[in-house]
Parts: structure tokens; C-alpha cells; sequence
């Protein structure tokens, strides 16, 4: 793959910056991180209105550790193309690690709206109302989680988790006893139906 993509390099603008945004992907994948900026910028510098291209070079920025700078280029990548998915997700993370949760919260309410029941988003949305400890609204949107994915283990603890948290002890067990058949080598959810 690497090799065909790189024969299409020297080719016009926007074949250039298909060809440099998939190599930069990919070498983001391999974990070669000096290739993939460097490829990252030549797609962002062939078609500086790629969105692909703007969200591979959010992504290199990311690993980095610049998580300001990669959010600018989310946002850059969303507003070029707002069916950008991946941009918006993305942003949601680099709030998320910049513990700008509202920010957080925002994005994986759009992305709500756009993509219906995607699973990585209900679980950013339960996940965030967990971090700013409203603990009812985790539930709900867990509770959506598993309507998805009903055989997670790692939801159904963390339901477990969080009604125990709450005080509900029946629905605690009921939620850590589903994790476990599931998974019944978690020593932690073990310990949760010990106690």
C-alpha cells in the first residue's frame, strides 16, 4: 500500500494530497511519527481544505503531546467538511484530555445527533456526565450503551459501579452479576459481588 501510494505523490494537487493523507494515516498506524507529520503536511499543503488531510495532522499534532494546536485543527478539518465525523470525535477527546469537559460534552452531542447509536459516542457522553459526578445522567446514557452492545462487561460494571455509588444495591448486583457471566475472570467485579 505504502508503495502505491507513494507513486501517486508526484502527481497533480489533489492526488497528491489523497496520496500523502492515506501515507500519513498509515504511517500514523505503524506509529512512525515523524512520517506521518511529514506526510501529514504535505497533504495539508497540497489541499489546505482536506479535511482528511487537516485530521491526520490534528491526530500528529495529538501524539505529540499539543493537544491546543490539534484541537485547531479539528476544527478547521469540521468546519471545511461538517460531515467530518472523525474531526469532531477527535475534538471531543482533545477537550476531554484538556478537561474541557462541557467543550467535551458539546461535541459528542453533535455527533449524537449525526450518527444516532454509535457506541464509542454514548460511551464519551456517559463517561463525561461521570466526570463531572453526575452520576444519573451516566446511568441514562449507559443504560442507551448497552441497548447496543448488551454483552459489554466493562459497561455493566461500570453500571454496577455507579448505581453501588448511588446506594441501589439490588440493581448494583444485578448489573456487576450480567458483567460477570460475561467476564468471569474480573477479579474487581469479583471483589463488587463479594462485598
Amino acid at each position: 500500500a505504502l508503495e502505491t501510494l507513494k507513486m501517486f505523490e508526484k502527481k497533480d494537487s489533489r492526488v497528491k494530497s489523497a496520496a500523502a493523507t492515506n501515507l500519513s494515516f498509515l504511517y500514523y498506524l505503524e506509529n512512525e511519527l515523524a512520517q506521518a507529520t511529514n506526510y501529514a503536511d504535505l497533504a495539508v499543503s497540497s489541499d489546505r481544505y482536506n479535511p482528511a488531510a487537516l485530521t491526520n495532522k490534528g491526530n500528529t499534532v495529538f501524539a505529540n503531546g499539543d493537544y491546543e494546536k490539534a484541537a485547531e485543527y479539528y476544527k478547521e478539518a469540521f468546519r471545511n467538511d461538517c460531515s467530518c465525523t472523525e474531526a469532531l470525535y477527535n475534538l471531543g477527546l482533545t477537550y476531554k484530555k484538556l478537561n474541557r469537559v462541557d467543550e467535551a460534552l458539546d461535541c459528542f452531542l453533535k455527533l449524537h445527533a449525526i450518527l444516532g447509536n454509535s457506541a464509542q459516542v454514548l460511551h464519551q457522553i456517559a463517561d463525561i456526565y461521570e466526570i463531572m459526578e453526575d452520576p444519573s445522567q451516566a446511568i441514562e446514557w449507559l443504560m442507551q450503551l448497552i441497548s447496543v452492545v448488551p454483552t459489554d462487561p466493562h459497561v455493566l460494571s461500570k453500571l454496577g459501579k455507579l448505581y453501588d455509588s448511588e446506594g441501589d444495591k439490588s440493581q448494583a448486583f444485578h448489573y456487576y452479576y450480567e458483567s460477570y457471566q460475561y467476564f468471569p475472570s474480573n477479579i474487581e467485579v469479583i471483589e463488587c459481588l463479594g462485598a
